[in-house]
């Protein structure tokens, strides 16, 4: 006999261990049509959030099903050593400490010792989550972005793309963290609306002469401190002032170096004066306008901070030293006491900052690795154009042609220790004549070699991961296997850093994309649409809801939200997939009790084909549409809908419907071949269950299997063959009948609902009129009486009068006569003083609704619930004010 309740934690526990310790989710490698997905590897940086199981439990439902499939199906597994998230990680964790660490007091040895150390802590952590979320990874092949045969094939990546021209290095402008001093992905930046200032200065002209009575022009700026690095001023090419002006020279205040003033589209002529200062080596447009007038016209290129955002040796003596922030105060200051302060207004504009550390970002002149983006950029559009490569979600086609069209080169060094070390040797100083540069993993013969600083960006070794993870470079049986992969999953925010440039990388070294499908999803939100941040304290662990609901309630909730749009998340979500474990395990409970299993011998003797009762044969076909959708939304990604199909079949039609429906035939007086009949096909349906619920909730489907199939020399479910549905057979008049009969017993209910009547109340219902149906719901009497409380059946030819109600249904009028079940007087009474009550409460609603300081004030939930609940009493007032002039009359 079952245990009254699931437990969850000893299932858990027990088959997660079994599952991999019996090789359950090896792949075979015997040429069997493969199914390959690739895991979004997790950071090394701590624990697992509610995106992770997300990621997680989509991809391993269509894994677990292309397994019962037949498929040699694989979820590769891994972990990404996130290089600057895992610096930020341990500075944080220092920090905390108090003891002023810092990674360059401990140097590049220490720092890494401490990074692996901090690796072999959270990997353990992740890969014990992800074995409890119950994700069937191939565990034997698990890989980490640098171990070290992902370190070989990395360099060998490089030096090759060197090679083939498609990796250079450049002095260009970058996204410069001062706190981390490295650079960082322009899509690691994040723009966010500060309020600061736009500062006013006088530039005067350097010959001397005055222009509109005036012996400068004024210039405005939000960065004071980068006046010193000015290298000209630009104004649009149609500003009438513009003829008279371009040409001229000024000179930058404070250090009185003369700057031309040249003509450039770039200008807003509505912003400020209409003039810009162009500041090359610190701001992104300016190093544009640079790049376009270098050849004309003498623009310097001038660095003014250190790597940590203090003022350098190019800043008058004044500044050296100080932080950028408290050089910005002292040079206004000091542009002040010379009289070149016109004005300061108060100014809200956007500022990068950086997504890990929040830290204020600079562009900063530098030099770098770049991958040339516009070659791979073309292999990339032309896969999609001839079909190599589909799209679940057009929105995600529309972003990755607008990404290839747009290609920028790819920075793809980052000067942190933590990841792979560039394969590049430099002797001299960069930028001089002297310089020399060898590619290659081993230093080159002779004295003053030194190994460039710089690690690779981790998205390039990211980018790698489906064809690395299964042994390339080597053409081994894993990579004909698995190679390309059937799909990509993942959030839409990780697009254009992950999927896209693996799209890329795979093309250029294997010729092949790397998956034939990408099928993104959205952000998970809370339950009223934010955003979730520690901040904000509407956060969820995923580990805390495992412990209270248990792993698969969790998972159904995962696929019951999925969406390739942002999702909404609620405890009731998590609540209810908790109660439809319960009503599984519930029903196999009730099966037990009726000494109802499944095992070889009875499916051997057991024909679909020869099953007779209309009930039964209804439930087969039931099964079989149900299935058919399941796979039909599987195979469209649409996990939400394939989930509700499954709810509905088990809640619905299998639970509420035929478990009830079928107790008469196995009640004690039933006819035996009936009885055998339906215990057959209760037993068969509910393996079926079983079978098409594990990809989803594959604990509690793992210990009911167990016990409901004896196991029989077929140990586990997720090594079962997926319902082979195609064969089952259809009843379309059993379904038509079994439609009507349940459209009248919910019919029924409702009234009864409605008229408050006793659960055990049993009525005497009469059927208006002479009818052929008449005989269909009379011999279905027992269904009735069971379901819906209908004691007697007969026919009557007068309509309902006072103290009856009419219930329509299947174009009957089926009449209750409530008298001996309902006080009239008592009911009349409580509908009156409902009726009171609701109106009571809709004319306070009224108050609210009219009230524009309300509507002004009161948030935007607030409102639509109160109109929502206005909407809901008037429903109810007008289903009260029927029964008073009907029945209670």
């Amino acid at each position: 006999m079952l245990d009254k309740r699931y437990d969850f934690t000893a299932a858990e526990a027990r088959y997660s261990r079994e599952w991999e310790a019996n090789g359950c989710f090896n792949p075979v490698l015997d040429g069997r049509p493969a199914f390959a997905v690739m895991m979004p590897p997790p950071n090394v940086t701590g624990t697992l959030h509610i995106g992770h199981a997300l990621d997680n439990t989509l991809p391993d439902i269509l894994v677990r099903r292309a397994r019962m499939q037949g498929k040699d199906a694989l979820y590769q597994p891994g972990t990404d050593h996130a290089s600057i998230a895992v610096h930020v990680v341990l500075e944080r964790m220092w920090a905390k400490e108090g003891k002023g660490m810092t990674r360059f007091k401990l140097g590049r040895e220490g720092f890494l010792e401490q990074a692996w150390a901090w690796k072999d802590h959270s990997h353990g952590v992740i890969t014990g989550q992800l074995r409890r979320l119950g994700i069937s990874c191939d565990w034997n092949n698990e890989r980490f972005t640098m171990d070290p045969a992902y370190c070989v094939a990395i360099n060998q990546v490089f030096i090759e793309l060197y090679k083939r021209g498609l990796i250079y290095r450049g002095q260009r402008l970058v996204n410069w963290d001062p706190r981390m001093q490295t650079a960082v992905s322009d899509l690691e930046v994040k723009h966010k609306e500060v309020k600061g200032h736009l500062w006013h200065f006088r530039y005067k002209f350097a010959d001397g002469k005055t222009y509109a009575g005036k012996d400068g022009i004024e210039i405005a700026t939000t960065r004071p401190e980068t006046i010193l690095a000015d290298g000209a001023i630009a104004i649009h090419p149609e500003d009438p002032r513009a003829k008279d002006l371009v040409g001229r020279m000024v000179l930058v205040p404070l250090i009185e170096r003369a700057i031309p003033i040249i003509a450039d589209e770039m200008v807003d002529k509505d912003f400020g004066s209409g003039m810009v200062k162009i500041t090359a080596a610190h701001d992104f447009n300016d190093y544009e306008v640079y790049k376009r007038h270098k050849d004309a016209v003498e623009i310097p290129l001038i660095n003014l901070l250190t790597p940590d955002g203090k003022m350098n040796e190019n800043c008058p003596a004044d500044y050296v030293g100080l932080d950028r922030f408290t050089a910005r105060k002292k040079i206004v200051e000091d542009l002040e006491a010379k009289g070149h302060l016109i004005a300061i207004e108060d100014h809200v504009h956007n500022v990068g900052h950086a997504e890990r550390d929040d830290t204020v970002l600079e562009p900063y002149l530098t030099y770098q690795w770049y991958v040339e983006g516009k070659p791979l950029a073309e292999k990339c559009l032309a896969a999609v154009d001839k079909g190599d490569l589909a799209f679940v979600n057009a929105r995600d086609e529309k972003v990755y042609r607008h990404w290839m069209e747009n290609i920028q080169d790819w920075c793809i060094s980052r000067q942190l220790w933590w990841g792979h070390r560039i394969p590049a040797w430099f002797k001299g100083t960069e930028g001089t004549p002297d310089f020399e540069m060898v590619i290659g993993e081993d230093a080159p013969e002779g004295d003053g070699w030194r190994q460039d600083e710089d690690i690779l960006d981790t998205w390039f070794s990211s980018a790698l991961w489906p064809f690395v993870t299964q042994g390339w470079p080597e053409e081994s049986l894993r990579l004909k296997t698995f190679y390309p992969g059937a799909v990509i999953m993942n959030g839409r925010d990780i697009l254009p850093f992950w999927d896209i440039r693996m799209v890329m990388m795979g093309l250029e070294l294997t010729g092949t994309v790397p998956f034939k499908t990408i099928y993104t999803h959205g952000l998970i939100l809370d339950e009223k649409g934010q955003k979730m941040s520690k901040t904000k304290g509407n956060v969820v662990d995923p580990n805390e809801l495992m412990d209270a609901y248990g792993v698969d309630a969790l998972r159904w909730t995962m696929a019951s939200i999925s969406s390739s749009e942002d999702m909404r998340y609620s405890i009731g979500k998590v609540e209810q997939a908790r109660n439809f474990g319960t009503k599984l395990w519930n029903a196999a409970r009730y099966l037990t009790m009726q000494d109802i299993r499944w095992t070889g011998e009875q499916a051997a003797g057991f024909d679909l084909a020869a099953v007779e009762h209309p009930l039964n044969r209804w439930l087969i076909g039931a099964l079989r549409e149900c299935f058919v959708k399941v796979d039909r939304y599987l195979d469209a990604y649409d996990f939400a809908h394939a989930a509700d199909e499954l709810y509905r079949f088990v809640w619905n039609t299998f639970c509420d419907w035929y478990l009830e429906m079928s107790k008469p035939l196995l009640a004690e007086g039933a006819e035996a071949h009936v009885a055998a009949e339906t215990r057959a096909v209760m037993g068969w349906a509910f393996e079926q269950v079983l079978r098409g619920l594990h990809p989803f909730m594959p604990y509690i489907t793992e210990v009911l299997w167990e016990h409901h199939t004896l196991s029989d020399g077929q140990r586990y479910v997720m090594l079962q063959p997926w319902p082979a549905y195609a064969g089952w057979p259809q009843d379309g008049a059993a379904a038509a009948d079994m439609a009507k009969l349940t459209n009248v017993i919910v019919a029924i209910r409702q009234a009864r609902t409605q008229l408050q009547l006793a659960p055990k109340a049993r009525l005497q219902v009469q059927v208006l009129g002479k009818s052929t149906e008449f005989e269909f719901y009379l011999a279905h009497l027992p269904t009735l009486t069971a379901l819906a409380g209908v004691e007697t059946l007969t026919t009557r030819y007068v309509p309902a009068t006072k103290g009856e109600v009419t219930v329509v249904a299947e174009g009957l009028e089926f009449i209750l006569p409530l008298e001996g079940l309902v006080d009239m007087d008592a009911e009349r009474a409580r509908l009156q003083k409902e009726r009171g009550k609701m109106e009571g409460e809709m004319a306070k609603l009224d108050g609210l609704l009219n009230d524009e300081g309300y509507l002004s004030r009161a948030p935007e939930d607030k409102v639509a619930a109160s109109r929502a609940r206005k909407a809901e009493l008037a429903e109810a007032v007008a289903k009260v004010d029927a029964m008073l002039q009907g029945p209670y009359a």
